[in-house]
């Protein structure tokens, strides 16, 4: 987005301005080297940690913005939202910061963890309400209350005041780095597009390539880019929770629209899963799906050698209960479990037959086998862990010469989701 220089001045100020009010109640997040990313891709690779804010997202930054805004011009004290995650938990410590009344409506199915935090963070000052079982059923009980009540409605990204609390996050950057170090590279996560709206505006006037990172399952800006105009997925994956939006938000994509497609990196969701495990077993840094998305792009940038490269890492609120599926997808993306259905024949010493194909370094991780009367054959579902890959290209050749019949459906995203 092409600026004149009076209202690149002008955004920066803004910027500066909001990001000296959130001292008041919050540090400024971390930049740090991250010395094994490093390493790994032969760059100067920096992490802004904005996992490590309050409420461990970049989100509350946007809703402190809007909020003291709001109230700067007179709004009444009744602040409404809608939102099934990091936006909620945002308005709601800014909420109680300034001792103003919010109302936040939440879907009903909305993990109970997110919900006690929300309510956590505002306090007495915020009252939580389940509305519909889907986002755009919550979205719509929302607005009518917020109308009802002559309310100030907070968007989560779509809103210059959000977008201008975001931005904060370039003004801490250029703050904190090295004064002999110059940014090559900043990656960052899109989903709405608030957070990419306002870092490319603060560095609107500097020569710096910016990659935009989606989970493969929501591209919607690269879809807005392809078509030239904001356009709503008729679809989306909705496991990277926090960046997973069916349309970005218009002014967002005004900010955006000049940058090309091949600035736009997607990323599998299993892929995601495995960059999650891996910086939480080597670096012990705990992310949800959305605040990996950086990290994870990074394997897809060809030019990063030699580079220096700030990553946003946007968020860490994970629910723990998804650990298991999380650990489940990164195993099936490296190769390391797949999911069989094996015809075993119904005669004696047939599964001993079959065992004594495993490798040492085969685990049975899932057994179910289902014998009926009168068939010569009984299928089992059978789920096999390994140490090495190319230790299942072993195994299936063994299996075809012993001539158990078999299918993998490890890929098979409908009938292993429904199965597994």
């Amino acid at each position: 987005m092409k600026l004149s220089n009076d209202t690149q001045q002008e955004f920066r100020h803004s910027v500066a301005r909001a990001t000296r009010r959130m001292r008041s109640t919050f540090a400024a997040t971390p930049l740090q080297r991250n010395a094994f990313l490093s390493d790994r891709y032969d760059a100067e690779i920096y992490l802004k940690r904005e996992d490590l804010s309050p409420v461990r997202s970049y989100k509350i930054r946007g809703a402190f913005n809007a909020i003291v805004e709001a109230l700067n011009h007179g709004a009444n004290d009744q602040f409404v939202c809608a939102s099934a995650g990091n936006h909620a938990q945002g308005v709601a410590h800014a909420c109680a910061h300034f001792g103003v009344k919010g109302v936040i409506f939440m879907p009903v199915t909305t993990p109970r963890q997110k919900i006690h935090k929300t309510r956590s963070f505002g306090g007495d000052m915020v009252e939580v309400r389940l509305e519909g079982d889907y986002f755009d059923e919550t979205l719509a009980a929302a607005r009518a209350y917020c109308a009802q009540v002559n309310g100030t409605f907070l968007p989560p990204f779509d809103d210059e005041n959000v977008i201008t609390g975001q931005a904060s996050v370039a003004e801490e950057i250029c703050q904190q780095l090295p004064e002999d170090v110059s940014i090559d590279m900043i990656v960052m996560p899109v989903g709405g597009g608030g957070l990419s709206a306002g870092i490319t505006r603060y560095f609107a006037d500097q020569s710096m390539d910016f990659r935009f990172v989606e989970p493969k399952g929501a591209p919607s800006l690269k879809t807005a880019l392809m078509a030239g105009k904001v356009t709503r997925l008729d679809s989306i994956d909705s496991f990277v929770d926090g960046a997973a939006v069916a349309q970005i938000g218009a002014l967002n994509f005004a900010a955006l629209r000049d940058f090309s497609v091949k600035h736009c990196l997607l990323v599998p969701e299993d892929r995601l899963c495995a960059t999650m495990i891996e910086m939480l077993n080597i670096e012990g840094i705990v992310l949800e799906p959305a605040g990996a998305l950086s990290i994870d792009g990074l394997r897809d940038i060809d030019d990063i050698r030699g580079k220096t490269v700030i990553a946003i890492v946007s968020g860490g609120n994970f629910d723990f209960e998804r650990l298991p599926d999380v650990k489940e997808r990164a195993l099936r993306f490296e190769g390391l479990k797949k999911y069989f259905i094996l015809q075993m024949p119904q005669r004696p010493g047939a599964l001993k037959d079959f065992l004594d194909l495993l490798g040492p370094e085969d685990d049975i991780a899932r057994f179910e086998y289902l014998k009926k009367s009168a068939r010569n054959f009984g299928s089992v579902l059978i789920g096999i862990e390994t140490r090495a890959p190319e230790g299942f290209a072993r195994l299936t050749d063994e299996m075809a010469k012993a001539g158990f019949a078999f299918e993998d459906i490890t890929d098979n995203t409908a009938l292993a989701n429904f199965i597994i």
